[in-house]
């Protein structure tokens, strides 16, 4: 029998599907513990390539023979050879093209609603990361708000759209992925915003973006508003555009709240993060549709495989939203907090502009799971 290849964008239909799947991971087993591929109905078995360089024989009995089996790897090459020894075998069986390499750097454009003045907002699912970016288009323009580095997407989502990016946005001092956002301004000619608190030991020049900060995409009045809203960074500022979403950075997420200590200062930003979230937000309209940076799980994706809630659902339904006393909140906030992200200081240094690693480094530095709330 053959074996065939799925790309990263056929996997993430079947996440947002809710498709069945068995996964055999082959990377060693701290890996898969640490990051894997998850979907609302998917099985695993963690078996490490080298374990089954004498074949695949004495695993035979532990694979679904009537559903579709898809091997995955670090970067694609053992997961073909397994693949090939298990379509010998007689199964039916697929491998992650580009393995979870792949799987990281996958974005997904997900249409998440029209704007009043006739625009459009996009947001840009990076299923296997966790990370959330957005680009507004408005009458032949576009702003794009925390972008990864892979930029190639969105400038060749805006040449399909025939819109020219004019603005581009970071929400805060990203701790956990490489932003891309000064690449595509730079490319694209284009202004690149960032809250000035946060870009203290920058080494570019930025446009500020301070409170009150108004913002117009193309000739119709799409206004984003930041809203400064620190506690996941000193800078952290919110957007709401067009009156009807609220950009919430890694301030607020679907079913958690952001981690204030990335910077090594979890006990002072802590009253600033309680302060943002239960007054700043507490006074906004509660029909706003919350867009944060990043999902934790996939169960907070919708039917269309977007992350969005209003508001006002979130304050009745986010425990991080409803922890009334104030030294419950700091307790819970500064010792319930999940492993750092890997290697965010040096991730911190490339968005500073301090550091230039490599692709590869880049990509090293990425690798894993999000890790940017409070569980």
């Amino acid at each position: 029998m053959s074996f065939n290849k799925m790309k990263a964008s056929e996997l993430t239909t079947m996440v947002v599907n809710k498709e069945p799947l068995f996964i055999l991971d082959v990377r060693n087993e701290a890996d898969f513990q640490d990051w894997k591929v998850e979907g609302h109905d998917f099985n695993y078995l963690n078996i490490p390539y080298f374990d089954l360089l004498d074949g695949v024989e004495g695993i035979i009995e532990q694979l679904p023979k009537d559903q579709a089996i898809l091997v995955v790897c670090a970067k694609e090459g053992s997961s073909i050879m397994v693949a090939e020894m298990l379509s010998d075998e007689g199964l039916e069986v697929s491998y992650l093209e580009g393995g979870m390499k792949a799987w990281s750097e996958h974005l997904e454009p997900v249409k998440v609603g029209e704007l009043s003045t006739g625009g459009e907002m996009y947001q840009f699912v990076r299923m296997g990361k966790g990370c959330l970016s957005y680009m507004v288009i408005s009458d032949g323009e576009a702003a794009i708000i925390d972008a990864t580095r892979m930029i190639d997407v969105y400038l060749d989502f805006a040449k399909e759209k025939k819109v020219k990016i004019t603005h581009v946005f970071d929400t805060h001092l990203h701790a956990d992925h490489i932003s891309g956002g000064r690449d595509i301004a730079a490319k694209m000619d284009a202004v690149y915003w960032l809250p000035p608190k946060d870009a203290g030991e920058v080494t570019f020049n930025y446009a500020k973006l301070e409170d009150g900060s108004e913002v117009k995409i193309g000739e119709t009045s799409i206004n984003i508003h930041a809203l400064y809203s620190p506690g996941h960074t000193i800078g952290s500022t919110s957007f709401v555009v067009d009156e009807r979403y609220l950009l919430t950075g890694d301030i607020l997420f679907i079913d958690s709240i952001g981690r204030p200590d990335l910077a090594g200062l979890a006990d002072d930003w802590v009253g600033d993060l309680r302060e943002s979230l239960y007054k700043r937000y507490k006074q906004l309209s509660s029909e706003l549709i919350v867009l944060p940076a990043h999902f934790m799980m996939i169960d907070e994706l919708n039917d269309d495989g977007s992350v969005a809630k209003k508001l006002g659902v979130l304050f009745k339904q986010n425990h991080g939203l409803n922890i009334e006393d104030e030294s419950e909140f700091r307790k819970i906030v500064t010792e319930n907090l999940p492993p750092q992200p890997n290697a965010y200081q040096e991730i911190r240094q490339t968005n500073m502009g301090k550091i230039t690693p490599d692709n590869d480094k880049q990509r090293e530095m990425e690798i894993g799971p999000n890790r940017c709330a409070v569980r």
